[in-house]
């Protein structure tokens, strides 16, 4: 039989507030454990929590960037379950009234077309405590971190719209660049500040009904989360296909097997209005004042990107990717560099050199003020293509401005006429068979011949003027 996927994704982002969701400790990571914590976030009987503003704020101004419509009125509900890195039996969250509804996002399908993908709801919600597992002499025990407990989060909770691996990966990445652009988080799934659950259950083509889902975690990458839903995908038919039920439970991604493993059953414990935290009362002017404070975003970028810059449709896709190289983009832009040769420059020579340093384009020392030297005398011709690249390497690792690097390598593209045809002369000496080719029409061979002086000045040599003094002489033969 042939089977549909149903899949939603339910993802947690940690907000990049100060403080706690409910106190005032500081909301960051720290290797000392159980040092940024009060008895609101260790939840000491009688301690009560007090909503952030800033939090509020920022999860707020998240919802907006996901195309998601604030609620004039939200509340938290104490989501009531037990677990060692939950010990005061719930968890502070938003079940019954979520801060925003109704939002969506637009991803690229398998086919090439763009396909619209919806969010349910946007709730926030108080992150747990972090285990630690260690061995104390042969004896295993856990120990527990509250530094985490009561880190603003919010939850990201879709429809069931996505069909294949493709389409969830293609949306966690949707979001992540519409939060880094907001500002409100840092969207890191290797860091922690982003984690994802699957939800894939299998009916059969053509079928409207859903059927019992599985739920996975431990999905640290987007690749993971592909991988985990393709695993689930092709057990669940196989479990099917032989006549098998599937019961609803709880799975682990196995990164290392690239399998799914038992956790345990499902169990949705109650979900109580809580007493100690205020309603959460918006009005429209509060709505869109915090609207006004989003900035342009990707889809805006993109299109002034093309219009102002008069990039194509793909290179100001590129370009208005991310937040951080859309930004870095624009300075070389400002500092004098044509806009089309700076985007080309970036995605063909800078993007990879800088994933080969290991490098972000946030904290890279190559700055956009000394890139745009670099491309201002490669624009100027005073060194050639060649040249440039071996510059750029050094300036990763080098404080050095790229004049400074030329003159202490001597990189300086030879651009005397004279001198260019005399390698030229030399050269076709040396090579009758391939002027005998350029003759008689064969393109390929002025390709070589340039090639050729082009290792005789040892690289230096100005490959756009070899190519005109290679026509004026084969003129003048």
């Amino acid at each position: 039989m042939s089977y549909e996927a149903v899949i939603g994704l339910e993802i947690h982002v940690q907000l990049n507030c100060p403080t706690k969701l409910f106190c005032n400790c500081a909301n960051a990571a720290t290797e000392q454990a159980n040092s940024h914590i009060c008895p609101i976030c260790i939840w000491l009987p009688g301690a009560v929590p007090q909503l952030s503003e800033s939090a509020l704020k920022q999860a707020a101004l998240t919802c907006l960037a996901l195309n998601c419509e604030i609620q004039e009125e939200s509340a938290f509900d104490q989501k009531v379950y037990y677990y060692p890195d939950l010990p005061k039996g719930f968890q502070l969250s938003q079940h019954h009234k979520p801060l925003s509804r109704n939002g969506w996002l637009d991803i690229t399908g398998e086919d090439g077309k763009s396909k619209r993908l919806r969010i349910h709801h946007v709730h926030m919600e108080e992150d747990v405590a972090k285990l630690v597992h260690e061995t104390e002499g042969q004896k295993r025990i856990s120990l527990v971190d509250f530094n985490r407990a009561g880190a603003p989060l919010v939850e990201i909770v879709t429809e069931p719209d996505m069909r294949c691996p493709h389409e969830a990966m293609a949306f966690l990445r949707a979001p992540r660049t519409q939060i880094r652009y907001a500002g409100t988080a840092e969207c890191s799934m290797e860091s922690g500040t982003m984690r994802c659950d699957a939800n894939i259950s299998l009916r059969p083509a053509g079928s409207e009904e859903f059927f019992t889902k599985i739920e996975v975690k431990n999905m640290n990458s987007i690749k993971a989360v592909g991988g985990a839903i393709a695993f689930e995908i092709e057990r669940q038919s196989k479990l099917l296909d032989n006549g098998q039920p599937v019961t609803m439970h709880t799975r682990l991604w196995d990164p290392e097997k690239n399998i799914t493993t038992y956790m345990r059953d499902k169990f949705a414990g109650p979900c109580i209005p809580d007493p100690s935290v205020p309603r959460i009362c918006l009005d429209k002017a509060q709505i869109d004042a915090l609207a006004e404070k989003l900035p342009e975003m990707p889809s805006q970028k993109k299109t002034r990107f093309a219009d102002q810059f008069k990039l194509t449709e793909e290179e100001a896709a590129q370009m208005s990717a991310e937040r951080d190289l859309a930004d870095y983009f624009e300075a070389l832009v400002n500092a004098g560099i044509t806009p089309r040769p700076a985007a080309q420059w970036m995605a063909g020579r800078f993007l990879p050199a800088l994933k080969e340093q290991h490098q972000e384009i946030a904290s890279t020392p190559l700055t956009p003020d000394r890139a745009a030297e670099l491309l201002s005398m490669l624009e100027k011709e005073v060194i050639n293509a060649k040249q440039a690249r071996k510059i750029l390497s050094l300036m990763f690792t080098s404080e050095k401005s790229a004049p400074a690097i030329a003159n202490e390598k001597g990189f300086k593209q030879l651009t005397d006429p004279a001198a260019l045809t005399a390698i030229l002369e030399q050269v076709m000496a040396d090579q009758p068979d391939a002027v005998t080719n350029l003759r008689s029409g064969k393109k390929q061979a002025a390709s070589f011949l340039i090639g050729q002086a082009m290792q005789q000045s040892r690289g230096k040599a100005n490959p756009k003027l070899l190519a005109d003094l290679l026509e004026d002489l084969m003129r003048g033969n």
